[in-house]
């Protein structure tokens, strides 16, 4: 029987591909691997010339991703990413076109989030969309503490100053995070993982969730192949060992409510039409005087021309936002933010740890084959 076919558009970086490939190839899958964002692409050429297909292309080029898409009237069963490359209505419809041998079947993202996928189109075309969310929760929880220490002990101007040769001196004693309220918006995997980190350094925490609470979805059943190593199922697919109870935050009814009464407020959020600009120009007036705005989860979320305003007025009560994701982002990359010394910004890099990266890449892999293979039983499928 021939294998499905599976083009990498933007495969895992590092000695994390090797594992990525031998995931895939062990699932009997035919793999095709961009080698635009490989490293070292006359090594992967080397080690993997005879068992992988390759090709080399701009993946934010729409045309160039749906013509090596669908080269040679072959086409691809399932499309692998991780940065969030954008799958629109014209790209779903040529690479599930009548006449390909292989039309499309699968979108899989190795990371959270699936707001990069024009997912009515999708639908419309028969395409699943699956991703992994959970898999980078403890990293993002991670960063959004270094995040809030960095802004609350102004570290990143003691540094600058040090590296000039100044001894400066705390002109107005900070406060402890045990003092801070903490406002999360949208407790979900990684709200909750910052949840726990934030209570066991002290913090009041409370929550704000657009939807009624609902128990956690179980995990991905471990499908990898039989030829996985031991390492592999270690940092991928089996369940991860269940993290120590922490209280969880106090509910709060109202977004308003919640910005009105938290110091710290930390957005993990999907990006949909509902939440795209969620925090505006009204929201932020509504915080407290000296608050701090952290967003790890999507750029659109955020009014973007709304909070530069907001922390070049020295009369606003927002005093400082860490941003690590973007309206415009990758070669786009521009923001209104740029130059406030205020702004802690960082090119959306809050999930990509080791662990974190090698569970997505592997997972997702899980993914696309079982739903190739008609085994759907545990994967997370997004839909409009």
């Amino acid at each position: 029987m021939e294998r499905s076919r599976v083009l990498l558009v933007d495969a895992a970086p590092g000695a994390l591909l090797g594992r990525e490939l031998e995931r895939l190839l062990g699932h009997g899958l035919a793999v095709t691997l961009n080698l635009r964002r490989v490293a070292d692409g006359a090594g992967a050429r080397a080690d993997w010339g005879g068992r992988v297909d390759f090709t080399d292309f701009d993946p934010f080029d729409e045309a160039a991703l749906l013509a090596e898409t669908v080269r040679d009237g072959l086409g691809h069963h399932a499309v692998k990413s991780r940065a969030g490359v954008p799958l629109r209505a014209a790209f779903l419809a040529g690479a599930t076109r009548p006449g390909l041998a292989h039309p499309l079947r699968v979108i899989g993202r190795a990371g959270a989030g699936t707001d990069h996928v024009e997912l009515a189109a999708a639908a419309r075309h028969g395409v699943t969309v699956t991703h992994t969310p959970g898999s980078n929760a403890d990293a993002v929880a991670e960063f959004a503490v270094a995040q809030l220490l960095a802004l609350t002990r102004g570290l990143r101007s003691y540094d600058e100053a040090a590296h000039r040769g100044e001894w400066r001196a705390a002109t107005a004693p900070p406060e402890e995070l045990s003092e801070l309220t903490l406002g999360i918006v949208g407790p979900g995997r990684i709200g909750r993982a910052l949840a726990g980190r934030a209570s066991a350094l002290g913090m009041e925490v409370q929550a704000f969730s657009r939807r009624p609470a609902v128990t956690s979805a179980p995990a991905a059943p471990d499908l990898a192949p039989a030829s996985a190593s031991a390492r592999d199922l270690a940092s991928a697919s089996t369940p991860q060992p269940t993290p120590t109870p922490t209280p969880a935050p106090r509910p709060n009814r109202s977004l308003p409510d919640l910005l009105a009464t938290s110091d710290v407020v930390s957005l993990h959020l999907p990006l949909t039409p509902e939440t795209r600009g969620l925090i505006g120009r009204a929201e932020l007036a509504l915080m407290r005087p000296g608050a701090i705005l952290l967003n790890t989860a999507r750029g659109g979320i955020v009014d973007e021309q709304a909070l530069a305003d907001a922390l070049r007025d020295p009369a606003h009560p927002l005093a400082a936002a860490a941003v690590d994701t973007f309206e415009h982002e990758h070669a786009a990359f521009a923001s209104p933010l740029f130059g406030l010394p205020n702004a802690l910004l960082t090119p959306h890099v809050a999930g990509m740890t080791r662990t974190a990266r090698a569970t997505a890449a592997l997972r997702c892999a899980d993914h696309i084959a079982a739903l190739l293979a008609g085994r759907p039983e545990g994967i997370p499928v997004v839909t409009a």
